[in-house]
């Protein structure tokens, strides 16, 4: 069979609104009333489901929605050596709190059987002829921004004296993990990165410059744990990498164009593809495009998945065709901005609003691209 490598023209990010049976099986679970063998059978039925809709709505690539989370990013550090979490956390995004488990380090970060490896084996069973499953995972620059921020700080330096040797260890740590999904006959994965997203604009400048820490070095950073991570990866694997500028309950976390990180990220990631967020005023214009390496490819992130409201079609295709006076048309593919829910509390529209969203990515791109 021969091997479909994302992204493809009309594509998704990742994660799906659960169904209202998933969400009470999980908050059963978490009462102590429903067994980890109930749950998992509630899940893998939910799963089967969710692939099944993406089939039928002639997408070509298949993910489990991430349903087996609570967190697009944290579940997944949760599967390494050295790290702890506890309820209790919390985010500030634009008029909300996002309620996140505090996750912090209690030892070196090691690789161990991931978990998430056996979430994608199960996923995997379900490709056929017209479909491919990818997996995401949350980018190593998300990982060592987590350990990072002023709240973990004084514990990860009693674990790690400098940033650089946390940066070698996450790095190492998702190279074996990597090698993992590969063995699992994963060839398609993606890094979920908002670590990009939180350093464009202004008050993400200030906010780094108050904590005594020069802007352009941290930039450096997390360019440098993502490409130490990818070293070595396998010739007939894919990896892209999604730039998010925070996504929970259809709030965002910050605001702004690409300009400050495209001459790394875009010119200097070793990733396959980008997928971009672009669905409103907040990601700025298209130009900073022009610095994407000419080996990458650029999913637009048109439609966005905050609102249930459908975008005019021709207003998107005006975009795809602005965007392409900088990335040829032939580089370009189209998706929603981010997942239906980043975490489990899913975003602000409803499931049968969901799929009208990518059926009209889908209508879309046949119509730019044709079929």
């Amino acid at each position: 069979m021969q091997t479909i490598y994302t992204p493809c023209r009309y594509d998704f990010v990742g994660s799906f609104l659960r169904p209202a049976k998933l969400k009470e099986a999980r908050q059963l679970f978490k009462q102590g009333k429903l067994s980890q063998e109930e749950l998992d059978a509630v899940t893998d039925e939910a799963v089967r489901d969710v692939v099944a809709k993406q089939k039928a709505a002639g997408f070509h690539v298949i993910s489990d929605g991430e349903f087996r989370r609570a967190y697009w990013h944290l579940d997944f550090m949760w599967g390494f050596e050295g790290v702890a979490h506890k309820a209790g956390g919390g985010v500030q995004f634009n008029g909300e709190v996002a309620e996140l488990d505090e996750t912090w380090l209690v030892g070196k970060i090691k690789a161990k059987a991931h978990p998430f490896v056996g979430y994608f084996r199960f996923l995997k069973q379900f490709e056929d002829e017209q479909t491919v499953a990818k997996y995401t995972i949350p980018a190593p620059a998300q990982m060592y921004q987590q350990f990072i921020i002023p709240q973990n700080i004084e514990t990860t330096r009693k674990v790690y004296g400098t940033d650089e040797e946390l940066i070698a260890d996450i790095a190492a740590a998702y190279r074996e993990v990597i090698g993992q999904f590969y063995a699992a006959g994963c060839r398609n994965l993606q890094f979920d990165d908002c670590t990009w997203g939180a350093v464009v604009g202004d008050a993400a400048k200030q906010r780094y410059e108050a904590l005594g820490l020069d802007f352009e070095v941290v930039k450096g950073k997390l360019l440098t744990v993502n490409n130490l991570a990818l070293e070595g990866k396998p010739a007939d694997m894919v990896i892209n990498s999604h730039i998010c500028r925070g996504n929970y309950h259809s709030t965002y976390f910050t605001s702004g164009a690409y300009d400050p990180v495209a001459d790394y990220v875009f010119a200097q990631e070793h990733v396959d593809a980008l997928y971009l967020e672009y669905d409103d005023e907040r990601s700025g214009g298209f130009e900073p495009l022009a610095k994407v390496s000419r080996d990458k490819k650029v999913v637009l992130g048109l439609i966005t998945t905050k609102t249930p409201q459908l975008e005019d079609k021709e207003a998107v295709i005006a975009r795809i065709h602005e965007a392409a006076k900088y990335v040829p048309l032939e580089r370009l593919y189209l998706s929603p901005q981010c997942g239906f829910a980043s975490c489990e509390i899913g975003n602000k529209l409803t499931e049968e609003e969901q799929w009208a969203k990518l059926a009209l990515v889908k209508e879309i791109a046949e119509q730019v691209w044709g079929h």
